[in-house]
């Protein structure tokens, strides 16, 4: 699965998670009329009393029926009356999990497939094979850290020998080179392995004080509208609060995986590096004391 798949499938069962409330809601369901007064013997044949006093506030129906039903809100309901502001930092904190998932699902499909390599080349190298065999076997597809460490020192260690059997005053300076060659290719490597884990760690970071902002942005629009219609009600003051709340809620569900993840990518591939170096040190012993027996 190639990481342009994994992140159009993350994207789409993200999207679909999003659309669903908003299409189940009762705000969406069509031909619902309103709930009939009752008509009974108690309704019809009891006298109604004069109200105590006139009502001094007026409330926004409309707003209140927006909130008053547990039913009736959604995630893309609340998107949608959100401020341009926390409009975007929605979108921003959207894609950012997207990415991050993507990244998530591939690392580790990356690194599972990593460690089975690895357990399979170890147990070829230890079956008994000549040296030339295993080189002539993976310096064609050395597709995975261990060989290409593995061809890396063999091809240096062949160098040796081109003029001949080395002579005992060079076999410290071939085995060095030997070392250094499987030392460069572990950090190559291993840098290639923890490549956009970068970006899981800034998401995981950043992402939460982003949400901060759309809330805080979100109070001051609540704020606003209540210094402009004079009036404190629920009505008022619950969309923009909502808001706010959601965007807090959006840099948490894009930071607590990244953080999540990413020190567990961290742990693996500093036990996969850990791997190769033990790895590296028993391929240069077996090296250096075929180095020692063919000197002149």
């Amino acid at each position: 699965m190639t990481f342009k798949r994994v992140l159009a499938s993350v994207f789409f069962v993200i999207f679909a998670c999003l659309a669903l409330p908003a299409l189940t809601s009762p705000a969406f369901a069509q031909g619902r009329g309103p709930i009939a007064a009752p008509t009974g013997e108690p309704a019809t044949s009891q006298e109604l009393g004069a109200p105590s006093a006139a009502p001094t506030t007026m409330v926004d129906a409309s707003g209140l029926a927006q909130i008053g039903g547990g039913g009736s809100f959604s995630i893309v309901e609340s998107f949608l009356r959100a401020d341009i502001i926390v409009k975007s930092v929605m979108v921003l904190l959207l894609l950012a999990s997207l990415w991050s998932w993507a990244i998530i699902i591939n690392k580790g499909i990356a690194l599972s497939g990593l460690k089975r390599k690895a357990a399979k080349f170890e147990k070829v190298f230890w079956s008994g094979q000549s040296l030339d065999e295993l080189y002539s076997q993976f310096a064609a597809r050395n597709d995975h850290p261990m060989a290409a460490m593995f061809v890396a020192a063999l091809r240096e260690w062949r160098r040796a020998f081109e003029a001949g059997s080395p002579k005992e005053s060079q076999i410290a300076g071939i085995k060095e080179r030997i070392e250094k060659a499987m030392n460069v290719t572990i950090m190559r490597e291993t840098d290639g392995i923890e490549r956009q884990l970068g970006f899981l760690a800034t998401v995981g970071s950043v992402a939460p004080f982003i949400g901060l902002f759309g809330t805080v942005w979100g109070i001051m629009n609540s704020f606003t509208a209540i210094a402009a219609r004079h009036d404190t009600t629920l009505a008022v003051v619950a969309p923009g609060i909502a808001e706010a709340l959601f965007a807090t809620a959006m840099g948490l569900f894009a930071a607590i995986p990244a953080v999540i993840f990413y020190n567990r990518f961290i742990n693996e591939i500093s036990r996969y590096a850990n791997r190769l170096d033990a790895f590296a040190e028993e391929f240069s012993a077996i090296l250096s004391r075929q180095l020692e027996e063919k000197a002149r």
